[in-house]
């Protein structure tokens, strides 16, 4: 496993030496490709453009980043900025040097080739060529926000296997309240299940919180948003938050505009409270409460646009055609 990790090293290494005139780029695009986008941005636009497409999103991007949680539990994944400090590889020799930036202390653990976010820009290079050659133009974009999802987690294969599963399923799109209920508690209880029996066992699955502790340069760096526990309720939050938005008894379909300026008002209003919703930070030091204010923020993310900003849209044009006819 040490060979393995040193490869991940050198690719770090030799990325960051040779592609250092494009940090920003790359910075940029691991941001644009993160699951907190699809939540955020990329939700709002396609379920108001096409909302099957919307709910797929979601299931893919929680379900998918639920089985990358669990399997880097169980691979005990180290993180290359942490690594090379720590192992007997190199012996007398000095390690690599790997610069580090706040998104390389993320708390979670990692996999074997994990090396940067340099790797998430080749990623996306690949999928944009192949897509502009297997697909015509105007499913370009949202095949890239898929593959986003899948590409952007650790476990890749995983996340593949994740995205055709549920492109096979349609219940998804008529899921009742009650099953959004017991799937997030299952999810979430299985999770939390498994770390306590292991922790039962003597295996602590949150070693990592003390490895970026210890090794990342800049301690301001080291956020519980990164946490794996802060992820999971993020994604159980953004699934409940789902399924309680398109069974709000005010917003079904049938009540809603379907004209092309209603469904633009709705993107652009949920887009900028999105943005002030995505403001609110909290403090990690009752881990209890962030944990809980996480889930509950990231309900209300999807709560926004599924619900809110278009009930809140035709409660008032509904309004103003009362006052003309009046």
């Amino acid at each position: 496993m040490d060979l393995l990790h040193s490869w991940g090293v050198n690719l770090a290494v030799h990325l960051q030496t040779e592609y250092r005139a494009y940090e920003n780029w790359f910075q940029l695009v691991s941001s644009v490709a993160d699951l907190h986008t699809t939540f955020f941005i990329f939700f709002p636009i396609w379920f108001h453009l096409k909302r099957d497409v919307s709910i797929k999103l979601i299931w893919v991007a929680v379900v998918g980043d639920w089985f990358n949680l669990v399997l880097k539990w169980v691979l005990f994944g180290e993180r290359p900025y942490w690594w090379v400090h720590e192992t007997k590889f190199y012996g007398i020799d000095p390690a690599p040097a790997l610069r580090q930036v706040p998104i390389t202390c993320e708390t979670g653990p990692g996999i074997t080739l994990y090396v940067s976010w340099f790797t998430f820009t080749m990623k996306h290079y690949a999928t944009l060529v192949v897509t502009l050659v297997l697909s015509g133009w105007k499913w370009t974009l949202l095949k890239l926000m898929i593959f986003n999802v899948l590409l952007t987690r650790a476990c890749v294969m995983s996340g593949i296997i994740v995205a055709e599963v549920f492109s096979r399923q349609k219940w998804i799109y008529r899921a009742s309240l009650q099953k959004y209920f017991s799937i997030t508690v299952f999810l979430l209880v299985f999770a939390v299940g498994f770390y306590v029996l292991l922790k039962v066992l003597g295996v602590d699955l949150l070693w990592t919180l003390e490895k970026a502790q210890k090794w990342c340069n800049n301690p301001s760096w080291v956020n519980m948003d990164t946490s794996p526990f802060a992820s999971l309720l993020r994604n159980m939050g953004t699934l409940f938050g789902l399924g309680l938005g398109l069974h709000w008894p005010l917003c079904s379909e049938s009540k809603l505009s379907s004209s092309a300026a209603f469904r633009i008002s709705c993107i652009g209003v949920s887009l900028v409270l999105l943005q002030l919703l995505d403001s609110l930070s909290f403090s990690s030091d009752n881990q209890a409460t962030f944990y809980l204010l996480s889930f509950s923020k990231s309900a209300a993310a999807l709560l926004v646009p599924t619900t809110l900003v278009p009930g809140g849209i035709s409660l008032f044009l509904l309004g103003k055609k009362d006052e003309k006819t009046s």
